[in-house]
């Protein structure tokens, strides 16, 4: 893939894991070097840490760190910080970012007219990554303002990439849907994870034993899923013998309705992210 930051230079306000993942996806993939980047934290342990470890520059003040990139003719603002934090931070940038300046907002819940608004800038992206970005494998879901040239969308995606996969929805609420499914989706897994362990260590099995067969089954079916191009039900009959153990297995999961906890699950996450963005345009 064309590398379409080699002239384009970074603020990320707010470093916390996160933000820290794309840095680390950035400089990994040779995407940047690390005079392109700057970053805040308020913490000076944290900065320093960040300085030694990837040799970035990084401030203790918010504004501080848009000036330094603000002169490069390509230059993206990434709000990185807490959704409890972006009401102050969005004052503390007012009348600092510029107009050419591309704002990316990875903030859960706020809404792309509320930071527009606060910053008199039309350039604006909103992404969701998940979990998995931590290590380069997770998926993004992102969209854009219209004042966002193709340039520049080539210029987020290759950004997006330092966090795995991305994928471009056509609308805002979308990114509402994408929090509460793919967002949030590793913390269905995560206790798919826990409460199958904890059946095979009632069967019998060591924790170790029963974590390492969840995690590989996990693993195993997941990518058999992707390579083989199947729908789910094709690939659960493919394994489901008349009269067998997951007939059995499935019986139980019918009658208990894990379909329908997973599906209010999904839709209660989405009215949340959709309340956080009201609660943010207030």
């Amino acid at each position: 893939m064309q590398n379409d930051l080699t002239k384009t230079q970074s603020a990320f306000i707010g470093c916390g894991v996160m933000a820290e993942s794309i840095i680390a996806g950035l400089l990994r993939k040779n995407l940047v070097a690390p005079q392109q980047i700057a970053a805040s934290h308020p913490r000076a342990s944290r900065r320093d840490d960040l300085t030694n470890k990837y040799g970035i520059r990084v401030f203790e003040n918010n504004a501080e760190t848009v000036e330094a990139v603000r002169q490069s003719e390509n230059s993206i603002v990434a709000l990185c910080v807490k959704p409890q934090r972006s009401d102050g931070v969005l004052q503390e940038l007012s009348g600092t970012v510029s107009k050419n300046q591309i704002v990316l907002s990875i903030v859960a819940g706020a809404k792309i007219k509320t930071i527009s608004e606060a910053l008199k800038n039309e350039k604006i992206v909103r992404a969701m990554p998940n979990t998995p970005s931590q290590i380069g494998a997770g998926i993004t879901a992102w969209t854009s303002t219209a004042k966002i040239s193709e340039t520049e969308r080539a210029q987020i995606k290759a950004l997006l990439t330092a966090l795995g996969k991305e994928l471009y929805v056509e609308t805002e609420n979308m990114i509402d849907m994408a929090t509460s499914l793919s967002a949030t989706g590793p913390t269905y897994i995560f206790m798919v994870m826990e409460a199958l362990t904890d059946a095979g260590v009632h069967l019998g099995f060591s924790r170790e034993m029963a974590k390492e067969l969840v995690q590989e089954t996990m693993l195993g079916s997941v990518l058999f899923a992707m390579e083989s191009h199947k729908h789910p039900a094709e690939l659960r009959n493919m394994v489901t013998s008349p009269g067998g153990t997951s007939a059995e297995a499935i019986y139980q999961m019918e009658k208990g309705g894990l379909r329908t906890v997973l599906s209010k699950a999904v839709y209660a996450a989405y009215q949340k992210a959709v309340a956080l963005g009201r609660k943010s345009e207030k």
